[in-house]
């Protein structure tokens, strides 16, 4: 397959002319070394990419570099024993648009190691609907699981509820068995929160987080992407033995508890950490959602899908809150 020797690419600068973002045409040399050549076909938005891409927050760790920290695309060329021209295969996190070139590119120059072939029962478009928000559910529910939660202790809470994050964990952990309740400001989405599996929701505004050390317990665990007052909240309402997830930081870094709920409930507090996921452990939760945690709402979930010049109102609507579901970013 041959290589254009010029493409189109969404690039991140801070230089002396400022902070800014937008489409550059590019060659292959250009970008980060990599033994595979992706010709990509889709990637994804996530709230971190909005981040990156409008300075708001501090993702990228050196200038220039492409955006997206998800891709999905045919091998181009390659270099690695591991995967020939032709090869499906995609790639989340992994230091994409952080440490090296990330996925808004038309064509995306990788490492193979961190390169994952493309699992059987996934296509390249419903693995971007996945994506980095997709890993990271189902990489919660794996280490939840992993320290012991099982659905008969009771419900798990997922908050965020209507963001990437959120509805895939509804729907991976009501797949998995999980009776779900939902958290999210947005009561206008409660209905399209039960169809994907939610067995209750409850409105951000009116959930009361008693100030005291522990509370009457409300949840088996939780799957939390709000990270704040709303995770500390949680270690306070959590069932004897219960594990919480924490995978986000949109409502604030802080955490304000006691060491009360660990001690005398036996909680557990959970790191993950998509990006820098092992790689036989990142495999093995992509055969998960290819096979028994594969949503079963991927087309509800998704939003429209939009190219690279459509993805800067994408970026604002997540940073002010509006996001719903997922959006792809169509490459082809």
């Amino acid at each position: 397959m041959s290589i254009p020797d010029r493409f189109k690419a969404f690039r991140i600068f801070d230089d002396e002319d400022g902070y800014r973002s937008g489409i550059v045409e590019q060659g292959i040399d250009e970008q980060s070394e990599g033994d595979v050549v992706i010709q990509t076909r889709f990637s994804s938005i996530n709230y971190k990419d909005a981040l990156a891409a409008t300075g708001k927050g501090k993702i990228l760790r050196k200038f220039p570099l492409n955006g997206g920290i998800d891709v999905a695309g045919v091998v181009a060329e390659s270099r690695s024993d591991r995967f020939a021209e032709g090869d499906e295969v995609l790639m989340t996190g992994c230091g994409l648009s952080e440490t090296r070139d990330g996925g808004y590119s038309q064509y995306l120059r990788v490492p193979s190691e961190w390169l994952v072939p493309l699992p059987s029962n996934l296509t390249l478009r419903e693995s971007m609907l996945l994506g980095t928000a997709g890993f990271t559910a189902a990489l919660s529910l794996y280490r939840m699981e992993a320290n012991g939660q099982q659905p008969e202790m009771g419900p798990i809470c997922v908050t965020g509820a209507s963001g990437g994050v959120g509805s895939i964990a509804i729907d991976v952990l009501s797949r998995a068995g999980y009776e779900v309740t939902a958290v999210s400001g947005k009561v206008e989405e409660f209905d399209w929160l039960h169809e994907l599996g939610a067995g209750q929701c409850i409105s951000r505004h009116e959930l009361y987080w008693p100030e005291t050390p522990m509370a009457s317990a409300m949840f088996a665990g939780a799957v939390d992407s709000v990270g704040g007052d709303t995770l500390a909240g949680l270690t306070r309402v959590t069932k004897p033995w219960g594990s919480i997830a924490s995978c986000g930081l949109a409502g604030g870094i802080g955490l304000r508890t006691t060491v009360m709920p660990f001690i005398i409930r036996g909680i557990s507090l959970l790191g993950i950490n998509s990006s820098g996921c092992p790689y036989e452990l990142r495999k093995e939760i992509w055969q998960r959602l290819a096979g028994p945690w594969k949503p079963a709402h991927l087309d509800a979930i998704a939003a429209s899908p939009v190219g690279l010049e459509e993805m800067d109102p994408v970026f604002e609507r997540l940073l002010d809150g509006g996001g719903r579901g997922r959006v792809v970013v169509e490459l082809a």
